[in-house]
């Protein structure tokens, strides 16, 4: 079975780290809305890490709407796992994943 990326980190923190190291550079206010999007959530990092690798994979870059809804999509429907949030995600077609 193939592990994904994000199984591989833990933080937030360490997610961001890993995605410039592959050359993904995201700004400073993106970094930031990130960070708001988690606490404004109250989301773990392993939710908050899915939904920026969703929100990358969907919009081809990061668009803090999409991730934030993303984000309250999520605690609306209860999912706090990132296997939940990629059924749930796989579900509603809104990425083959």
């Amino acid at each position: 079975m193939k592990r994904g990326l994000i199984q591989s980190v833990r933080t937030v923190e360490d997610y961001l780290l890993h995605l410039k190291s592959k050359g993904f550079q995201l700004r400073e206010d993106a970094i930031g809305f990130i960070y708001f999007g988690q606490q404004y959530t109250n989301s773990t990092d392993e939710l908050t890490n899915t939904a920026i690798e969703i929100t990358l994979k969907a919009q081809k870059g990061f668009d803090g709407s999409f991730y934030i809804s993303l984000l309250e999509t999520f605690a609306s429907n209860k999912i706090y796992s990132r296997k939940a949030a990629l059924q749930y995600v796989k579900k509603i077609e809104l990425l083959a994943v």
